[in-house]
């Protein structure tokens, strides 16, 4: 199943009608604007998806700080931005799909296959030098029945002790993996068990996906493999999802803890460790 979708295959269907719902998903931590830079300027026929509303539940302590909505509320704003059965769906952001993983995690869990992430994002589009155009999209609604469940995904409960039989991957920088600085999450650190694997390395400096051939590489560096089972986290279940992406293409499977870092570390029972080991150097942090 391809994952994504480069600027020339996206024109390519856009210039000869084939029908595309472009999903434009740009947000970041510590920047509340997405949605007026849409307005700004965005692909042409692309349609906002605000991230915080429309992508998460409100934040909880138990959840984390993007908890993943009901199907049927995704159902609902799936159909407002156009996606009916059988749709081909793009999505898009301009941080190297930092954010747009998000979308095509959840769709893809909730049953479309056809969803995919524009390779390289906006930058990508304006560097081909094809048009932008500003204000916003009114798309026909859609008839789209979405399911739930399709993509692996594990609690709290499971992430404790997988990485004693699996991999756990921390998608999050590196500092904050170390706990050597924690901006959101009410502490600092990683899970036990957990390697630090930054989502900054699934990419090239303009933001486009490494080869699949580099991405395996990095993963079997980091412990991966065809039979070792694999699970992501970050710090609210979003970049996560872009890890997930960057393992399909490299040929991997793996499952997302949805609350991530931000569900773990609102739990004083949870151990957290510090430092660039995956367990404390403390006898009862580590296994066995």
């Amino acid at each position: 199943m391809d994952t994504l979708m480069d600027v020339s295959a996206l024109n390519n269907r856009m210039t000869s009608g084939q029908r595309t719902v472009l999903l434009d998903v740009r947000w970041a931590l510590g920047d509340p604007h997405g949605h007026g830079h849409y307005l700004k300027e965005h692909i042409p026929g692309a349609v906002y998806v605000d991230l915080p509303t429309q992508l998460a539940e409100p934040a909880a302590p138990e959840r984390g700080r993007h908890p993943l909505p009901p199907v049927d509320k995704l159902q609902e704003h799936a159909r407002c931005w156009g996606i009916c059965e059988r749709d081909v769906v793009v999505a898009y952001d301009d941080s190297g799909n930092m954010s747009a993983a998000r979308l095509w995690w959840m769709l893809r869990n909730a049953g479309l296959a056809d969803v995919f992430l524009l390779d390289g994002g906006l930058p990508a589009w304006r560097a081909a030098g094809l048009p932008v155009e500003g204000g916003a999209e009114q798309p026909v609604i859609g008839n789209v029945t979405l399911a739930e469940g399709r993509m692996p995904a594990i609690d709290a409960a499971r992430t404790a002790d997988w990485a004693l039989g699996g991999v756990l991957l921390d998608a999050r920088a590196g500092e904050r993996y170390r706990g050597e600085i924690e901006p959101v999450d009410p502490r600092a650190g990683h899970i036990p068990g957990a390697v630090s694997a930054p989502t900054s390395g699934n990419l090239t400096g303009d933001g486009h996906f490494l080869p699949a051939q580099e991405l395996r590489h990095r993963f079997l560096e980091l412990g991966v493999g065809p039979d070792v089972p694999t699970a992501v986290y970050c710090g609210s279940g979003v970049t996560a999802a872009h890890q997930i992406a960057a393992l399909e293409i490299a040929g991997f499977s793996a499952a997302l803890f949805p609350g991530s870092f931000s569900e773990w570390s609102n739990n004083a029972a949870n151990a957290v460790v510090t430092g660039a080991a995956p367990y404390s150097t403390d006898s009862e942090a580590a296994p066995g």
